[in-house]
């Protein structure tokens, strides 16, 4: 069984784009329903300090898919292929989950649906 890995970026949570939705309520809904092995909920992961906590997050961990809720899933892909590439972490098994102007309820509904595969 794939170990899954969820992290959600709110954009140091004064950005107006993530302000309709409760992060840690999205966080819970996800784990209640026993979507994703982990989560971790991240300031601001297009950072310095999120490339070193990707790394470092990812440099032998077990993690076969990771989801991140957060910006637009192009420049996900972007930010964060150099700690990708530092930690080994093939790039196919990233599941970029666009989150921007949604409630908690929209965020939880987009992240299932990547997570199922719908």
């Amino acid at each position: 069984m794939a170990n899954k890995g969820l992290l959600l970026c709110v954009c140091q949570g004064n950005c107006p784009s993530f302000q309709k939705m409760n992060i840690f309520e999205v966080g819970n809904a996800i784990r209640r329903d026993r979507l994703i092995d982990y989560m971790a909920i991240h300031p601001q992961l297009c950072s310095k300090d999120g490339d070193v906590f990707l790394t470092s997050l990812l440099k032998g961990n077990s993690t076969d898919e990771l989801y991140i809720g957060a910006c637009d899933p192009t420049m996900q892909t972007k930010m964060f292929r150099d700690a990708f590439e530092a930690a080994g972490f093939d790039m196919d098994h990233l599941h970029a989950v666009e989150i921007r102007n949604m409630d908690t309820e929209q965020t939880v509904a987009a992240i299932e649906k990547v997570i199922k595969g719908e």
